[in-house]
């Protein structure tokens, strides 16, 4: 979008974040244990690192969410005994899940999956600025952790979020894609790191009661999806 017009409607659309923020209700993250195990076979050991939908916010348990339906099938599709591990927390920029995995010392892994993107756009994060952070992010993992893959999960296609009104809507969604073909673009740079695009259904039947987070669908679909490209594209046989 032109900067001038952004500009123009900035009034418009700071009154629409704030009465959508106030009017929408504010869910919890999903419970349940973030780490066990899943599946038998030799060990694949995976990390998930994210924002509200890594943490599961608009399902009730972690079995409903992104972590339940990633490494259940992640461990059918590779036919390995996957042992994981969730760090993640409501409403973190990139920068903040790279402090966040900082203090929590995550457990080594090979493979690491990043669900991040929508607060930087809500930050106002730049997507040049955003991939930076990715960038150390990943670096991050494979120095610490150990990781030899880090698979980055689309942003959501914000321009659809049935609680936004018109325009926040159309200038938020404009933003996330900016971002997301950003991403894709310093993905393909490096050997170490894969970004994913997934087709998602997001009607309001797909999604939480706040309109914003997803529901259990959404949570399914995504978690196979990346599921299934670790199985195929980054696992080698058992």
């Amino acid at each position: 979008m032109p900067l001038a017009l952004k500009l123009a409607l900035a009034p418009l659309l700071v009154a629409q974040a704030v009465a959508t923020r106030r009017g929408a209700p504010r869910l919890p993250e999903a419970e349940g244990p973030r780490e066990g195990r899943v599946g038998e076979g030799d060990r694949l050991s995976l990390l998930i690192v994210g924002d509200s939908s890594a943490a599961g916010v608009g399902v009730a348990t972690q079995d409903e969410a992104l972590a339940g339906h990633l490494t259940r099938t992640l461990a059918r599709e590779a036919q390995r005994r996957v042992q994981w591990q969730l760090i993640a927390k409501s409403g973190i920029t990139t920068a903040q899940a790279l402090a966040l995995a900082r203090e929590l010392r995550p457990m080594p892994a090979e493979i690491a999956v990043a669900v991040l993107g929508v607060n930087d756009v809500i930050d106002q994060v730049r997507p040049s600025r955003a991939v930076q952070q990715r960038a150390a992010l990943a670096d991050w993992l494979r120095h610490a952790a150990g990781v030899r893959h880090v698979v980055f999960a689309p942003l959501p296609p914000v321009h659809r979020f049935p609680r936004l009104p018109q325009p926040l809507r159309h200038v938020m969604g404009a933003e996330a894609r900016a971002h997301d073909e950003a991403m894709a673009r310093w993905a393909a740079t490096r050997d170490d790191v894969s970004h994913v695009p997934i087709a998602l259904d997001l009607g309001v039947e797909h999604m939480a009661s706040d309109g914003f987070h997803p529901g259990e669908p959404v949570y399914r679909a995504t978690g196979e999806a990346l599921a299934r490209y670790i199985a195929t594209r980054l696992t080698p046989p058992a």
